[in-house]
């Protein structure tokens, strides 16, 4: 476990530590006789009705419908079966064969939508602002009669800023156009009531809100149809062929449980101390990239002047502090993030960007030592 090595844990947005309400759910079903949920045994209809209990935990904390939700292995899966299999359905109904969306995407996103250029689907990428907003007056002008679907993220994964999901949707739907938000970062970090604001599909992933890694979920709108990319099974209404991974299942609704209970007062506990680091750090002399208000608790993305961030983030790390410099899907690039280029800095600027994400077992005496640790390590990066 992270926390038995006295690691100061800033890396949430990559991925969080397992809650102690997941844990228990998951080794309560290990010793239960929990077959095959497709089987019609005894044994698999008691893994069917814990697979639909989960099912059910996953969609309150979205505020959808349990028979909307579609369970897949994660962010990456979840992203690619809603942003592919929602614009090759959309084409083949109705031959449109735009995709709308930004350079602030996560990974998955974006080679999502390579893929659908190299099948023949033109991109369009909307302009960012120097704080990563995005303009709905840009996206109405954009949106027209060959707009299959909008993808855009409800709160980005490096800069924490949050993103008007209701407005985007309704300019889509005047437009004829389906919408898809990434919402891994936004779920069980803020209010998310899919339903209310009107989207089409949404991707959440349960190791990015205190779940176990490899169990997902895609919200798909009553009534849509999208194309599924694997095939061989029944399962997930043929939507996500492939036996369920039952235990993370299990583990992810009862960490959506949790969440919803202690979304508000975590939010404002967590925020706080985001708020904490980033004006130490400004005192600093640290940048912010991205918003100063209007982001998901926990994000700060800060870079200081002469200061690579990967070697801060070394340093850090020799020190027992663990933050990243980017998507952990991205790790080992040694480009520039896209999106801190796309807020229009030089790719030097950029290469300075480390993300700091904040979670439930942070503490201020944490936030303090990491501020103590830093002008020592900014003098010495420099110094080299």
């Amino acid at each position: 476990m992270l926390r038995s090595c006295d690691v100061i844990y800033l890396d949430h947005n990559a991925t969080t530590l397992l809650h102690p309400a997941a844990r228990a759910a998951m080794a309560a079903a290990q010793g239960e006789p929990l077959g095959n949920p497709s089987s019609l045994h005894g044994p698999g209809r008691a893994a069917r009705d814990a697979l639909e209990r989960a099912r059910g935990e996953v969609a309150r904390l979205c505020g959808v419908r349990g028979e909307e939700i579609v369970f897949c292995s994660g962010g990456t899966e979840g992203d690619n079966l809603a942003v592919r299999g929602a614009a090759h359905a959309a084409r083949a109904a109705t031959g449109r064969d735009e995709v709308i969306s930004s350079p602030l995407e996560h990974p998955a996103v974006r080679a999502s939508l390579d893929v659908l250029a190299r099948e023949g689907f033109r991109i369009t990428l909307l302009p960012v602002a120097s704080d990563g907003a995005i303009d709905p007056d840009d996206l109405r002008r954009c949106a027209g009669s060959s707009t299959a679907l909008i993808t855009l993220a409800a709160a980005n994964h490096e800069i924490g800023a949050c993103y008007p999901i209701a407005a985007f949707c309704a300019i889509a739907h005047a437009a004829g156009a389906l919408f898809h938000t990434d919402a891994v970062q936004a779920a069980g970090r803020m209010p998310l009531d899919l339903a209310t604001l009107g989207v089409d599909l949404a991707t959440i992933s349960s190791h990015k809100l205190y779940g176990p890694p490899g169990a997902g979920a895609l919200f798909l709108r009553r009534g849509l149809d999208l194309a599924p990319l694997l095939v061989g099974g029944h399962q997930e209404r043929g939507r996500r062929p492939g036996t369920e991974n039952l235990p993370g299942v299990i583990g992810f609704g009862a960490a959506c449980v949790a969440a919803g209970g202690e979304l508000a007062a975590s939010a404002a506990r967590i925020g706080a101390l985001r708020d904490r680091l980033e004006a130490g750090a400004i005192a600093l002399g640290a940048r912010r990239f991205g918003p100063e208000v209007g982001r998901v608790p926990g994000t700060a993305n800060l870079g200081f002047a002469g200061v690579d961030g990967e070697l801060l983030m070394m340093n850090l790390d020799l020190a027992g502090v663990a933050v990243s410099t980017g998507a952990a899907c991205s790790s080992g690039s040694l480009d520039p993030s896209p999106v801190i280029l796309a807020l229009g800095v030089t790719p030097a600027e950029a290469r300075q960007a480390v993300r700091f994400s904040l979670g439930r077992e942070n503490s201020a005496a944490e936030v303090d030592r990491v501020l103590a640790l830093l002008p020592p390590m900014l003098a010495r990066i420099r110094a080299a």
